[in-house]
């Protein structure tokens, strides 16, 4: 495997790391969004229910946030302990046989 082949395994997994991150956060982002959406139409409903759905809202929100963080995590294990080298590396030994 030459440095060549090295270079082009980083830069296709730090687009693919760019996309995975991307996608993450847009999807947090819609779900925020319609959290809270939801919540206020549940207060603006029922108004005597909003400490209940307030709580609910927190709760889910923070499971929603936390999403990213575990995505950013795959993301930098992806980046810095990439495994598609190695795969490459054996690959490359199976093929021409050493």
């Amino acid at each position: 495997m030459n440095a060549d082949m090295i270079a082009m395994i980083y830069a296709y997994t730090a687009v693919g790391v760019g996309v995975i991150l991307g996608a993450a956060g847009l999807g947090s982002a819609i779900g925020w969004g319609l959290i809270t959406s939801k919540t206020l139409e549940g207060i603006a409903r029922q108004p005597e229910l909003r400490p209940m759905l307030m709580t609910n809202m927190f709760i889910f929100a923070g499971l929603m946030e936390s999403f990213p963080f575990i995505i950013l995590a795959f993301a930098m294990w992806f980046l810095f302990a990439n495994p598609f080298l190695g795969a490459a590396g054996t690959a490359i030994k199976a093929v021409v046989g050493g």
